[in-house]
């Protein structure tokens, strides 16, 4: 087994003004609060813990302090107002049009600002929404949180949603809710307030909070987008997983298991700044709205808007069981069910696989779809137990194999398999067909979505359509001197394009108006580097990847460090223009 040289925490590296702990943080607020008559406003993310800073701002000795849960709606009105977007089912709403002031009593919003405007002295206003409640602060401060920390804390049942206290549910439902609802509301809210926020807090770690100057935060984002960067990795278990993630990125050997590990998905990872040795963390989608063109470039941008839409991440079942049987929606279905402008078209890359491994890809030849769809019922009730054998394709899998996984078409990855899916970014249509009669980590059955697939399974996807346009569908496309890159897909349903490079030697890359997405598939380490240096040199390393901003034009990607002089591969997603 090689060394692991697999970076779990990769940074941004400026120069800045931060502050540390409460302490440090209050008394640089104090240093701001320069007349007699002065508003603060602190706005967060939903899901911000504040109560050890609103101790701590008490002692600003303020006229006036109020959290802006006390001017919301009551709850149960906030609850009829978020149903048809929250709905019942366990995992999937509707993406909400509602705004920041919908949650909110105009009555008492009204009243409070007319008592603001009316007093004198330093009054504070703090939490979700504060900067509407007040949009003439002196001095506006943003609380942001990472979404993996967020969705640490639904499972520990530790915070509320906007205007209601859901922490007795169960963090499925939690998670859907931020997804189709809060997240949506808040992210809007912070889009409208970015060029006014005078200071920054990172909230990930509640009793050390830590804050950077407007500057400061610009600034990182800046030297961020000038060249590669990487966002910051999360990994989670699964009742599939598997053990290859632990040694190769060096994860806890005493884990049961690592299925997931989410890469690139900027919706859900976060960016990391060190700012004079000192790690801020904040969510990598600030990055995406804020640095829209140069990340996405424009034609992607007049596409998608400020959606990043390409996600890598690694399902790893080595030494775990089959993912369960699914099928993403079609783009019309996801369009009128969920409010969602596009579906997760995606693919299969092995990078890794055991003896034996398989995927499932698409039904067989003349499958009776009824019979399908009936014993995929009785599965589901739990009165049998559902067997793909006469009804989806079982492929053998191997190490660099792409499987190709356009919306509709049935899948699973087998055991022994490990899988980098490179996909478009809508994270929770998956709809399981089966799931091999398994309990999920909570003890409990998974939630089976055999009637969303029912109206999505595209039956013509057989076995002789899978063998000629989803299974290795590769084709040289240049080659030069000690170099190959080959079209490995995506299927022509999908906007989405792949590429891989074989090389032993330097080899040139342009972005061609697309963000681009890399992951070093073969080979212990590359450097990417700039023709004409626009970017510091940046060195990639075995299953790490790479975000290549698509202002970045050309570059160049070459063996390095213990894999000098050795073939490498990787493999390149960007979005097909022409599509």
């Amino acid at each position: 087994m090689r060394k692991s040289n697999y970076d779990k925490f990769p940074v941004t590296n400026i120069t800045g003004e931060i502050w540390v702990g409460i302490e440090d943080i209050i008394s640089q607020l104090q240093r701001e609060i320069v007349k007699k008559d002065f508003i603060l406003v602190v706005d967060c993310y939903v899901g911000v813990s504040l109560d050890k800073l609103y101790e701590c701002l008490i002692n600003l000795h303020p006229d006036l302090c109020i959290n802006t849960e006390c001017l919301m709606k009551p709850e149960n009105e906030v609850r009829d107002m978020t149903y048809p977007y929250v709905t019942d089912d366990e995992l999937f709403g509707y993406r909400t049009r509602l705004n920041i002031s919908d949650f909110f009593d105009h009555e008492k919003v009204s009243a409070f600002r007319k008592r603001i405007s009316s007093e004198k002295g330093i009054k504070i206003i703090l939490g979700c929404g504060a900067s509407w409640i007040c949009p003439d602060a002196d001095l506006l401060v943003y609380g942001d949180i990472a979404r993996w920390e967020l969705q640490q804390r639904f499972r520990r049942h530790e915070i509320k949603a906007l205007g209601v206290d859901v922490r007795n549910e169960s963090p499925a439902r939690q998670y859907k809710r931020g997804y189709f609802c809060d997240w949506q509301v808040c992210d809007t809210l912070k889009k409208s307030i970015y060029e006014k926020v005078c200071y920054w807090l990172d909230m990930n770690i509640p009793l050390t909070p830590k804050m950077i100057s407007k500057d400061t935060f610009m600034r990182g984002l800046a030297k961020t987008i000038e060249g590669p960067f990487r966002v910051v990795p999360f990994f989670d278990p699964a009742p599939w997983g598997g053990q290859w993630m632990k040694d190769v990125c060096d994860l806890d050997k005493n884990a049961d298991n690592f299925g997931w590990c989410f890469d690139c998905v900027p919706e859900e990872n976060s960016l990391m700044l060190r700012v004079n040795g000192v790690d801020f963390e904040m969510p990598s989608v600030n990055l995406v709205y804020l640095k829209t063109s140069e990340l996405l470039g424009e034609p992607v941008e007049a596409r998608f808007g400020q959606d990043f839409p390409i996600r890598f991440d690694f399902l790893d079942t080595i030494g775990g069981g089959n993912l369960s049987l699914q099928v993403h929606p079609t783009t019309q279905y996801i369009r009128d069910r969920f409010n969602i402008p596009y579906t997760q078209d995606e693919s299969y890359y092995l990078l890794d696989a055991e003896e034996g491994a398989s995927v499932f890809l698409g039904v067989k030849t003349n499958v009776n779809k009824e019979s399908m769809l009936a014993d995929l019922r009785s599965a589901q009730s739990g009165e049998t137990i559902f067997d793909p054998q006469p009804y989806v394709n079982c492929f053998p899998a191997f190490k660099h194999d792409h499987f190709l996984i356009p919306g509709g078409t049935v899948h699973c990855s087998g055991a022994g398999a490990m899988v980098l899916e490179i996909s478009s970014t809508p994270s929770i249509f998956t709809f399981k067909l089966w799931d091999w009669k398994r309990l999920g980590l909570d003890g409990k059955p998974r939630p089976i979505n055999v009637e969303h697939g029912s109206h999505v399974i595209n039956w013509k996807r057989d076995t002789e359509y899978a063998l000629k346009y989803l299974v290795n569908c590769v084709e040289v496309v240049a080659e030069g001197d000690g170099w190959i890159e080959e079209k490995t897909g995506l299927h022509p349903n999908e906007f989405i394009e792949t590429r891989r490079h074989w090389f032993e030697r330097t080899v040139t890359h342009y972005t061609r108006n697309s963000v681009n997405v890399l992951n070093l598939v073969e080979g212990d380490e590359v450097i990417i580097e700039s023709p004409d240096e626009r970017f510091e040199p940046f060195v990639l390393h075995y299953a790490e990847t790479v975000i290549v901003p698509a202002s970045v034009g050309t570059y160049t990607i070459t063996p390095y460090g213990t894999a000098s002089g050795k073939r490498c591969a990787t493999i390149k997603a960007f979005v097909r223009l022409n599509a």
